[in-house]
């Protein structure tokens, strides 16, 4: 008979202590406190650029106040939402974007409210009119008035407040010849307003009629120079006609455009 042999039993490992776990546990936790504390001791946890972009009304410097961050703070301590919501509260800022790129720098791009028009304080200080009808002093040097100017409103007037937010849902380029707009009240027309243009006309309409009239300004003007016309009167009201310079208190003479003559 065949004799068998006994069955070897395998020697079944020993788990590892705990106390090697909690060692190993401890010396990982250990080196990333370590790492930690040197990262946030070196320059790539600070800022080093702090960046402001589209600010046209405001001081960069005004701005760099509100957002109370400087190169030097730590990267990770400061909120983006915090920023934007320092300089939000600027009255003439309507939007802000705060972005951190790593390392070090932060962007901020400043939306401001549009403005409409200018016009000169008592001291003669520019002042700027946005959509709302605010009045936001130009701080900036060297400012460009690329809007039209508004003259003989008086500070609260409601019209004027209606005027600018009629011009800010307008293009901008159907203004770009408009040098300056002035109130002209009168009976039949309490809003009707005198606009003065860069190629020597002065337009007359109202402030609920610019959005039908303005887009046909352009070429009423430019059919008056094809008819070698000169500079004039251009009445833009519920029919539109166009009078010379020096027949504008007599009989006006109509705008080739298809427009009725204004009685």
């Amino acid at each position: 008979m065949e004799e068998r042999l006994p069955v070897i039993k395998q020697q079944k490992q020993k788990p590892r202590s705990r106390s090697s776990k909690k060692l190993l546990l401890f010396l990982f936790l250990f080196f990333v406190t370590l790492l930690l504390v040197l990262f946030f001791q070196s320059s790539l946890s600070k800022i080093t650029e702090v960046s402001i972009q589209g600010q046209q009304l405001v001081a960069e410097e005004q701005i760099r106040t509100a957002a109370a961050v400087v190169p030097g703070d730590h990267f990770f301590s400061v909120s983006s939402a915090r920023i934007a919501a320092q300089i939000k509260s600027l009255r003439m800022i309507e939007r802000v974007e705060v972005k951190k790129r790593f390392p070090g720098r932060i962007e901020i791009y400043v939306y401001e409210y549009p403005k409409v028009a200018y016009q000169f304080g008592e001291g003669g200080q520019v002042e700027a009119l946005l959509a709302d009808g605010s009045v936001i002093p130009v701080t900036m040097h060297g400012a460009r008035l690329d809007k039209p100017i508004l003259s003989g409103w008086s500070k609260d007037d409601p019209l004027k407040i209606q005027l600018c937010a009629a011009m800010s849902k307008l293009p901008e380029a159907l203004f770009a010849d408009v040098s300056e707009i002035k109130p002209a009240p009168s009976a039949s027309y309490p809003d009707k307003i005198k606009m003065y243009t860069r190629s020597q006309f002065e337009i007359i309409t109202t402030i609920g009629y610019l959005p039908d009239k303005m887009p046909n300004m352009e070429s009423y003007i430019a059919s008056i120079r094809e008819n070698n016309k000169t500079s004039g009167v251009l009445t833009m009201l519920l029919a539109d006609s166009f009078a010379p310079f020096e027949a504008a208190g007599n009989k006006q003479e109509p705008v080739k455009s298809g427009t009725k003559t204004q009685p």
